[in-house]
């Protein structure tokens, strides 16, 4: 069902489609779902959220690090776009840009354990793997 009258998916079915193929794993194309969303609605945070989760996951770590720092542009104080344009910094190679977004994140939400563990984490030639974790409660393992 679309609201579109042109029977296009509106940005948030978009949105709606795009975390839920996320959740099932599918990054690559989460990424090309969302990429239309953010189009379609451009500055819209949640959905540059998860779009950079979705690049990030899918290998796609430039785009990811662009991706988080739109998102930082329209907050400056977001953590979890600190923390996750830290991660991708990080896979990027550029370890001190990456530390700083880290620590950042590390202060702006200090109860955060998975935030302290990657900035304890960043090390010289020490890259990151695993999945960018949603934003919400936080996983067991820090990706």
């Amino acid at each position: 069902m679309t609201d579109e009258p042109s029977g296009r998916e509106s940005p948030y079915e978009l949105l709606q489609r795009g975390e839920a193929l996320i959740r099932g794993r599918h990054y690559a194309q989460a990424a090309v779902v969302l990429g239309r969303a953010a189009q379609a609605e451009p500055g819209k945070g949640s959905i540059l959220e998860a779009l950079g989760r979705a690049y990030y996951n899918s290998g796609q770590a430039d785009e990811a690090r662009a991706t988080f720092e739109a998102l930082l542009e329209l907050d400056p104080s977001a953590h979890y776009a600190h923390f996750a344009l830290g991660q991708s910094l990080r896979r990027l190679g550029r370890d001190a840009e990456a530390r700083t977004h880290l620590r950042l994140a590390t202060v702006l939400d200090p109860a955060s354990e998975l935030y302290r563990r990657a900035f304890a984490r960043i090390g010289p030639g020490e890259p990151s793997r695993g999945v960018m974790p949603p934003r919400g409660p936080e996983p067991t393992e820090a990706p």
